[in-house]
């Protein structure tokens, strides 16, 4: 059994109030600022206190959760190998109400690069954590947060404090070292009674204030100059609060049908506890404390088996809310808090409202395909159906006030018939008629990073696999509920969207097929090992003995680029959400897949840290092999959650030869791809227990290094040419917790 981390879950209800609390969409700036300087500090621990600790060197994490609040601590030190250029002492705090956040930056104060370490330790104030909880003024909201004690083992200054916004920490961490005057000149530093000192920031609500302060445990001293506190050696006892609306946090029995499970997997299920609310499951701890359209609905297929109805229901009404009711759009991420008020100013809007992105295609595919798979594979039905589609929307998008979730849904399920309709008529096969990235975004898909795609416009995942389920969906939903979901559109639609997803399963496959021929592809894999900046080991040539076959991540890449020819993970996609029906297609497609996991790298996707996600080194062209290496965030790296899908992808093919003879696919009696499929399947499995230990993690990486491949932490390594930044990954991410419901088949060993 592995231990898995991460994961989060809805439950039943949606709150009547946003993330803001009682502050609406329409709320103004209140020209007023207040502090909780008077405030008496309470911190005796709450007896249903959560706490976990998840180490990840370079990055040490901390949590702490109750009934007042949740937050994250995470605290960074420098390692004997690491690159100073990339990793320096820092300190982050963040919470999930109002994706907020606190980030400081020390450095040694003998300007020597590495020589300051930073850790959290056990004290009498907290082990470590403790509460933080502060009476607001009047009808304020309190003020909630940690302590515990920090020890600095050598003299430093406090050199740049970022505070207010989880994203506003991210736009400085992962792009060009980015802050924004109108958030950094409300940052105040000051000295506080017990000779140490406190940052503080006014959000620019003028009404909710981030505050951290230092105090020295015992005598070190600490001075003040320019706003810049330096902090001598020794332990300070630390605090940080916000007083914004905190969230109402799940519990694991609202959302577990085993609740066994707790025991059995305490880190993950209490990781899974720090991201699941009353009205919305969070994607990933601490970069993305927020509602992610897709990342919940990816999570919630993987999580279904161990999930009870009313969270998977949670995370469908937290979607339909979302919905953007001028055109059915589905929500890709909510911008809340001080970075969305920050947003709202630079078009003139003085509101604290909160906002949706909308730029991505593939978040609205998955809604049917979530909600066929609750209300009809598993079973929820009728009754359940229908109090969900009949909730009243405008609880957190107040545009939305009038509509029902179900009217919503309809808007969303017209515009994808709308949009598969070209290609679904007579003629219509043609890439022109494909889905495509919308205009002006680069990204709109899974791989939503300046590489991630290659600068494809046209998605593989979304043409070949989400569409076409989508549509089977619609089709099913339609025949099974009838107007109950669809209103007038029933009868239509049920045989329609069928017909499109025929089309749409058989014609957009060959699109994106690529064949490199045996002595092509040798070639561009020594060349590639001879020359690569980022790997130096063998290059298996020697394992190529026919021609390769397999489908390219996306249409029309950078630099003129008819295809992005990447070698990929993404065949999950189709094996995952569609049974294929051309034998002849499915048996090629099925055996590509199985040599792509079977073959080391790079000759396939597989290294001992687990199966990476792309692999450009049978492109034969040097920019790609630049844009996906191992620093790339959708490079040649590992994402837990593709382990999870391909594996229950490659496992659902393989049932289907336990079917009746009359239906049992082709591929299962051709005992070459049979065997390749079931091997890889047993080497994807060998492969997770052996890095298991990763799992909970979003993503991370390699070096090759004396002769062997050394798993590293993907922040840890420098960006590739033109990325403003390392992007780290998050220790606790919502999908890489569908190991808690994905484990493997005995049977098919």
């Amino acid at each position: 059994m592995i231990p898995i981390h991460r994961g989060k879950l809805k439950s039943a209800s949606i709150r009547a109030t946003t993330d803001a609390g009682t502050r609406t969409a329409t709320d103004t700036l209140i020209d007023t600022s207040h502090t909780n300087d008077s405030h008496t500090e309470m911190s005796n621990p709450s007896t249903d206190a959560t706490t976990l600790y998840l180490s990840a060197p370079p990055y040490e994490n901390y949590f702490y959760s109750d009934q007042n609040g949740a937050a994250q601590v995470v605290v960074t030190s420098p390692l004997p190998d690491s690159d100073l250029s990339i990793i320096g002492p820092r300190v982050i705090v963040a919470w999930p109400a109002g994706n907020s956040g606190a980030c400081m930056f020390f450095q040694p104060e003998s300007g020597m690069n590495g020589s300051l370490g930073i850790k959290v330790i056990n004290s009498t104030v907290g082990s470590p954590l403790a509460p933080v909880f502060i009476e607001g003024k009047g009808d304020g909201y309190p003020s909630v947060g940690v302590k515990g004690v920090i020890r600095l083992n050598t003299t430093a200054t406090l050199s740049l404090s970022i505070l207010g916004s989880v994203r506003a920490i991210r736009d400085f961490t992962e792009g060009p070292s980015q802050l924004y005057t109108e958030l950094q000149r409300g940052v105040k530093v000051t000295s506080c009674g017990t000779g140490g000192a406190t940052i503080s920031r006014l959000w620019l609500d003028n009404v909710t204030t981030t505050t951290v302060t230092f105090e020295p445990r015992e005598s070190q001293s600490v001075s003040i100059n320019d706003d810049t506190p330096t902090f001598e050696a020794g332990d300070y006892i630390f605090s940080a609060h916000i007083n914004y609306p905190q969230l109402k946090q799940l519990s694991l029995h609202d959302m577990l049908k085993d609740e066994t499970l707790v025991d059995k997997n305490e880190h993950e299920t209490k990781a899974l506890s720090f991201l699941s609310y009353s009205d919305k499951i969070l994607a990933g701890a601490w970069r993305f404390l927020t509602y992610f359209g897709r990342d919940d609905m990816i999570s919630t297929l993987l999580l279904q088996p161990i999930l009870k109805e009313q969270a998977v229901e949670a995370v469908i009404g937290s979607v339909l809310e979302r919905i953007n009711r001028t055109d059915g759009s589905a929500c890709h991420e909510e911008t809340i808090g001080d970075y969305a008020t920050f947003l709202n100013l630079q078009e003139g809007n003085g509101s604290t409202e909160y906002r949706c992105d909308y730029s991505m295609v593939d978040t609205d595919y998955f809604v049917p395909i979530l909600l066929h798979s609750h209300f009809v594979n598993f079973g929820a039905g009728l009754d359940r159906l229908e109090a969900l589609l009949s909730t009243p929307a405008g609880k957190v998008d107040p545009k939305n006030e009038g509509l029902t979730w179900g009217d919503l849904f309809i808007l969303l399920a017209q515009k994808i018939m709308e949009q598969t309709a070209p290609f679904a008529s007579p003629g219509g096969q043609t890439r022109e008629n494909l889905i495509h990235l919308k205009p002006g975004h680069e990204t709109g898909a899974w791989r939503d990073s300046v590489y991630g795609l290659g600068g494809g416009r046209i998605p593989f995942d979304v043409n070949v696999a989400l569409a076409p389920a989508a549509l089977r969906s619609i089709s099913s939903l339609s025949k099974e509920f009838g107007s109950s979901v669809v209103g007038d559109h029933a009868e239509d639609w049920s045989t329609r969207a069928e017909e499109y997803a025929k089309v749409w399963e058989d014609k957009t496959l060959d699109f994106f097929r690529s064949v490199v021929p045996a002595e092509t592809l040798r070639q561009r894999l020594q060349t590639f090992a001879e020359t690569s900046g980022w790997y130096n080991g063998p290059s298996h040539a020697e394992v190529i003995d026919s021609d390769f076959s397999y489908h390219t991540l996306a249409l029309e890449g950078h630099h003129g680029l008819d295809v992005v020819p990447v070698m990929n993970t993404d065949a999950c996609v189709r094996i995952f959400y569609l049974n294929g029906t051309n034998q002849t297609r499915l048996t090629e497609y099925l055996n590509s897949t199985a040599l792509s996991i079977l073959r080391p790298f790079p000759a396939g996707l597989m290294t001992p840290v687990g199966l990476v996600v792309a692999n450009p080194a049978i492109s034969g062209n040097e920019i790609v092999n630049q844009n996906f290496s191992n620093s790339a965030y959708h490079g040649s790296v590992v994402w837990s959650w593709q382990l999870v899908a391909m594996a229950s992808g490659v496992e659902r093919q393989l049932d289907r030869c336990s079917l009746p003879s009359t239906v049992k696919p082709d591929f299962c009696t051709n005992k070459v791809v049979y065997k390749n499929l079931k091997d890889a399947y047993n080497a994807l499995w060998d492969s997770i227990e052996e890095n298991e230990e990763y799992l909970s993690d979003e993503v991370w990486s390699w070096v090759y290094e004396d002769g062997e491949f050394r798993h590293a932490s993907l922040g840890s390594l420098p960006p590739p040419p033109g990325v403003g930044g390392a992007a780290e990954s998050d220790v606790v991410q919502l999908w890489s917790l569908s190991f808690l419901a994905v484990k493997r088949n005995e049977g098919m060993r």
